[in-house]
């Protein structure tokens, strides 16, 4: 359904930035605007007003260089730097404001989803309108697309917007075909509480729901699981692995509902508890306060700190479990 983000093209120890500096004359006034249009169609980030960043790659050099011809064909000046950081911003710095543009179009695109998702479970959907509500699929599915094509440093946010367009695409199938040929095209499930020391694979650098899900597989499903990390840009499956929380995984964003969510319906756990906590992580992950969780600030800040404090995964795990941990036998307690 979407394209992976262009590949970066620098080896260790070469410079890992191309900036634009430019300075725009003050007529046209529009010319500032496309200018900045422009920038951010390439995925590009702003450092100050006038320079901007994008990950170095032979792609990026010549898409800047056009920008860079259009503002001196307009009377501006503008010079294309590779550039390494020293002082002030770190390269983590940067990454995040990659990040934090991605995840922000991935918000939009999630609500857009949910949007489109309340109206076909409405009088008016896709039953009422199979051709209205396919063309809406194809245009959030584009914009999906474009987000996850200038997602150089995998931001959060994606597994939600595509878990709510693949339960949409799903929805408008099964309005387009009969049942029965429409069952055909479901996500076929391993059940979890048949896995027995097995290597669960996800996205390298995890957070809130990756962190939940492996204390959840470890602690209630699988207490021998062994944890991959990846690149899914560079990752391909390998027989006997199961995927968690990222494109195409077996147990990942259905609709609404994390993958924690996910795992807790697909494994029948009951556990209040349990069920609770799930209700924190879908709080933090998706933004959408459904559940209105009052931990969900606390928890949300915790973890924050425990991945600034590690890089390592598997000790982000470590340290997101006894969080976890506590919170389960608070919620117990109080079920109790």
């Amino acid at each position: 359904m979407t394209q992976e983000p262009r590949q970066r093209a620098t080896a260790a120890g070469e410079p890992r930035w191309l900036l634009l500096i430019h300075q725009l004359p003050p007529k046209p006034a529009y010319l500032r605007v496309r200018i900045g249009r422009r920038l951010q169609g390439l995925g590009a980030v702003a450092l100050k007003n006038t320079v901007y960043a994008l990950p170095r790659s032979d792609a990026a050099r010549e898409d800047l260089a056009w920008v860079l011809r259009e503002i001196a064909d307009a009377g501006g000046e503008a010079v294309l730097v590779v550039a390494t950081l020293l002082e002030g911003l770190r390269d983590q710095d940067v990454e995040y404001l990659f990040q934090a543009a991605r995840s922000a179009d991935y918000a939009r695109i999630s609500e857009r989803a949910r949007r489109l998702a309340s109206t076909l479970r409405s009088k008016q959907g896709a039953s009422s309108s199979p051709p209205r509500a396919a063309a809406a699929l194809r245009r959030l599915e584009a914009q999906l697309a474009g987000a996850i094509a200038l997602d150089f440093f995998e931001a959060p946010g994606r597994e939600a917007a595509e878990g709510r367009i693949e339960a949409i695409a799903a929805r408008v199938r099964a309005a387009a075909v009969p049942a029965r040929e429409s069952s055909a095209d479901s996500r076929t499930r391993p059940d979890p509480r048949q896995i027995s020391g097995g290597t669960w694979v996800t996205r390298r650098g995890i957070h809130v729901d990756r962190i939940a899900c492996a204390w959840l597989i470890r602690r209630f499903l699988d207490r021998e699981a062994r944890f991959a990390f990846v690149a899914p840009r560079e990752y391909e499956p390998r027989p006997g692995e199961v995927r968690f929380d990222m494109y195409e995984a077996e147990f990942t964003h259905d609709g609404d509902r994390c993958t924690f969510e996910v795992l807790l319906d697909e494994a029948r756990i009951k556990d209040p508890a349990l069920r609770a906590i799930g209700e924190v992580v879908h709080d933090i992950d998706l933004k959408d306060a459904k559940f209105g969780r009052p931990e969900a600030a606390g928890v949300a800040r915790l973890l924050v700190g425990i991945a600034a404090a590690h890089r390592e995964d598997e000790r982000r795990i470590q340290r997101g479990s006894e969080i976890f941990e506590d919170l389960y036998r608070a919620f117990g307690r109080r079920s109790r």
